[in-house]
């Protein structure tokens, strides 16, 4: 046998392998046989190369239908829809009888018509054309030089570069792939863990009261100076199924980017992306928030960062799925209602720039760190100096709503006050909500006057307003207008005749009217 079509079978296997980005996926036992594939090109045909010397046609028919039917195989293994394989025989001579139809079309295996086998044949006399037709059905140029005979060194030194290469190249992305073993998500999951019970015993997690107490995201007190609410709505959860859901992704996207960044890196990332998360829900949303939602999209800009840097690493072990089920959640945060989109959008944003940060272990990038880092520290000063600016989203209406509640709640209405009416001088269009809330502490501060006055403004605005008109008549009765507290009620009565306190009310006017001849 002679060694000049084994070098050639190793030769074309290292060009294959070094020079377009081919892995080795099945070396038979008598390294005789091979099979590559293109991983991150779902497009790139499968190659099979096979050292052979052909006798007959009919035996080099048989091993296309072995091929075909292998690859029917690896195309189930792999998942695809239809798999075409480039079958390459590297033979001494051409077969002795006709062979050449056999190769001219490609054979399509017949159960399911999904596998195809484009058959090229290197012999003597034919070596032009194989590497014409591999070129043209790879879309790329092959071709290299070889003399008429080699010995069994050259033949051992071209298999040993071509499986060195190989082996080196998978060593190299376990490598990349293999930085560190998770630990701080599973520190991040046990005290998210013990955050939520915690909130269970002392209010409950879906308490307001409690949530505020224990550090969520309330735009008033961040602008009031309580500056570490950017930091710790990242470990408080509304409810036990947010809890479960985002313990659950982070279980799964917190241990992959940690194993490819390090645990430190993977700290850095996780906490600035939750923090990025919360700053961007405090600049375009006004409600109370909490979770770590925020960081866990920072792990999705993470591993699109690894993807950005290595593309064909990605597309080969995570690729389109990890981009499905990122834009599943992406759709589902901006059709479902009470998602802080703001919150994930920042989160994915923060993640991928702290991975430009942090870049990856023992693989300095100096000057795109940099690049990173001053971005990063630009859009952070931006977004916070907004933040506190008077224009801001912010100083909104429901923000302030949301204080002067929860400071009812604690019957501290001093302070309810001063909250709405600060959102009376700051937003230019008050809706009939803070005109009838500022109404209602200004009842209880015996303001009766100013609350009169809030409450035909929320009337205005809301002409069905039945609350406003009942509370309107008491503050009438209270002013020993009868006959104006008599319109109100039964304003209040009309639209909502099942509310008693309303009919009541009514009544008992009615009656002191008749007292007093008036009826």
């Amino acid at each position: 046998m002679s060694n000049r079509e084994s070098y050639i079978f190793w030769r074309l296997a290292y060009s294959f392998i070094s020079e377009h980005g081919y892995r080795i996926i099945q070396l038979f036992e008598n390294q005789k046989e091979l099979w590559l594939e293109k991983v991150e090109n779902k497009q790139a045909p499968i190659i099979r190369m096979l050292r052979h010397d052909l006798d007959w046609s009919n035996a080099m028919q048989r091993d296309i239908e072995y091929t075909a039917a292998n690859g029917e195989r690896v195309r189930k293994q792999i998942g695809r829809s239809e798999l075409n394989v480039v079958n390459i025989y590297i033979s001494q001579f051409p077969p002795v009888d006709e062979y050449q139809y056999r190769i001219a079309n490609p054979f399509v295996y017949p159960e399911g018509n999904k596998t195809t086998v484009s058959s090229i044949l290197f012999a003597k006399g034919e070596f032009d054309t194989g590497f014409g037709r591999i070129s043209e059905r790879l879309g790329k140029e092959i071709y290299f030089s070889f003399a008429e005979d080699y010995s069994e060194q050259d033949v051992e030194a071209i298999k040993k570069e071509s499986l060195d290469f190989a082996n080196k190249k998978v060593k190299t992305e376990r490598a990349i792939l293999s930085n560190g073993k998770p630990f701080f998500t599973y520190v991040f999951i046990a005290i998210q863990a013990i955050v939520f019970f915690w909130l269970e015993f002392h209010g409950g997690s879906t308490n307001t009261s409690t949530l505020i107490k224990y550090g969520a995201k309330v735009n008033q007190l961040i602008l009031g100076g309580e500056w570490w609410r950017f930091i710790t709505p990242i470990f408080l959860h509304i409810g036990f199924v947010h809890l479960a859901m985002n313990t659950l992704a982070l279980y799964f996207l917190g241990t992959t980017v940690e194993k490819i960044f390090g645990s430190v890196r993977f700290l850095l990332i996780y906490l600035f992306a939750g923090v990025m998360g919360v700053i961007a829900s405090f600049i375009f949303s006004s409600t109370l928030s909490a979770g770590a939602s925020g960081a866990i999209y920072g792990c999705f800009g993470a591993l699109l960062y690894f993807g950005v840097i290595y593309p064909k690493l990605f597309s080969r072990t995570m690729g389109m799925n990890l981009i499905i089920v990122l834009g599943i959640n992406l759709v589902f945060s901006f059709s479902a209602s009470g998602i802080d989109v703001a919150g994930h959008l920042g989160g994915l944003a923060g993640g991928f720039l702290a991975a430009g940060i942090v870049h990856f272990p023992k693989k300095k990038k100096l000057g795109w760190q940099l690049l990173f880092s001053f971005a990063s520290a630009a859009i952070v000063w931006g977004a916070i100096t907004y933040g506190y600016s008077p224009s801001a989203k912010s100083n909104d209406e429901n923000a302030h709503l949301l204080m002067a509640q929860e400071y009812i709640k604690q019957d501290n209405y001093d302070q309810a006050y001063k909250v709405l009416k600060e959102s009376e001088e700051k937003v230019d269009k008050l809706s009939e909500k803070t005109y009838f809330l500022l109404s209602f502490v200004e009842i209880k501060k015996e303001m009766l006057a100013d609350a009169k006055g809030h409450l035909q403004k929320a009337i205005q605005l809301d002409p069905e307003f039945d609350e406003a008109y009942y509370n309107l008549a008491l503050i009438n009765l209270e002013q020993n207008d009868i006959k104006q507290a008599k319109v109100n009620a039964d304003k209040a009565a009309k639209l909502e005749p099942k509310q008693k306190q309303y009919s009541d009310l009514v009544r008992e006017i009615d009656q002191h009217l008749q007292s007093i001849g008036e009826g």
